[in-house]
């Protein structure tokens, strides 16, 4: 039996999670369909997001997904009007997908500032216009912005991605007043250095490791699951009068 909760609020929900087919967003579809959600999901990785979803079908899960870019707006919104059909109108929505790719400063063109804020910020705002107004009808549903503390400790080399993932915050603000009266809850999610493939194929390297047993409070590392756990908390009715926070999930290491 697992050591962790049970929401018997999220059983049956229609939930859409960007991102889903690897990282932290794999972990959030696979924590939300064993809790009984109805699980839609876009990347754009298209062979593991159909291994996703064909495993988690074949174990009696719903899970639903599309091959989506979600820079692309018109299809990422029909790819949410699917999932509506296929389980019923979103009352959950985890703006998960992003991208940490690295940039310096001084070399970037407008074109690739607007490549990377459509990639990290954009898509989150338009994903709530698709799914707020039947949420309002229904009168409840939360909505997860994920965030990020490399601008709280000052990451080299992602300026634009900080910018991006700090105005996630004003946005989570901004729409829990908008939304708020109508029931809908919208907060921040804000990961650590968690240990996902890319991070650890990518990123982590022995400085890295250094930093981790240094400046986090708590030993140990940050993994998906524990970003997943915290986002079923926020989407189940237990954070029923909880909006316009946001959570960081870190091991205890930026000054939020």
């Amino acid at each position: 039996m697992s050591d962790y909760a049970a929401y018997p609020s999220l059983k049956g929900i229609p939930v859409v999670i960007s991102g889903g087919a690897s990282g932290i967003g794999e972990s959030l579809v696979r924590n939300f369909a064993a809790q009984g959600a109805r699980v839609g999901f876009v990347d754009i990785a298209a062979e593991a997001g159909n291994r996703l979803a064909d495993e988690l079908t074949a174990a009696g899960q719903t899970a639903k997904f599309t091959q989506c870019d979600v820079t692309d707006l018109a299809v990422y919104q029909a790819a949410i009007a699917g999932f509506a059909a296929a389980h019923g109108d979103a009352l959950v929505l985890v703006n998960n997908a992003a991208h940490d790719q690295r940039h310096e400063w001084d070399e970037v063109t407008p074109d690739y500032w607007d490549d990377r804020m459509a990639v990290n910020l954009k898509h989150h705002f338009f994903a709530i216009q698709a799914v707020a107004p039947a949420m309002i009808k229904a009168g409840r549903g939360s909505i997860i912005n994920t965030g990020s503390i490399s601008w709280m400790v000052m990451t080299p080399r992602i300026p634009i991605y900080e910018t991006a993932k700090a105005a996630t915050h004003g946005l989570t603000r901004s729409m829990a007043r908008a939304l708020g009266k109508s029931g809908i809850r919208v907060n921040t999610l804000v990961p650590g250095w968690v240990m996902t493939e890319r991070q650890l194929t990518h990123w982590l390297d022995a400085e890295g490791e250094a930093a981790l047993d240094r400046d986090q409070a708590l030993a140990g590392r940050v993994y998906p699951d524990d970003i997943a756990r915290m986002a079923l908390f926020l989407a189940s009715q237990d954070s029923a009068m909880i909006s316009a926070q946001q959570f960081v999930v870190d091991g205890g290491w930026a000054n939020a």
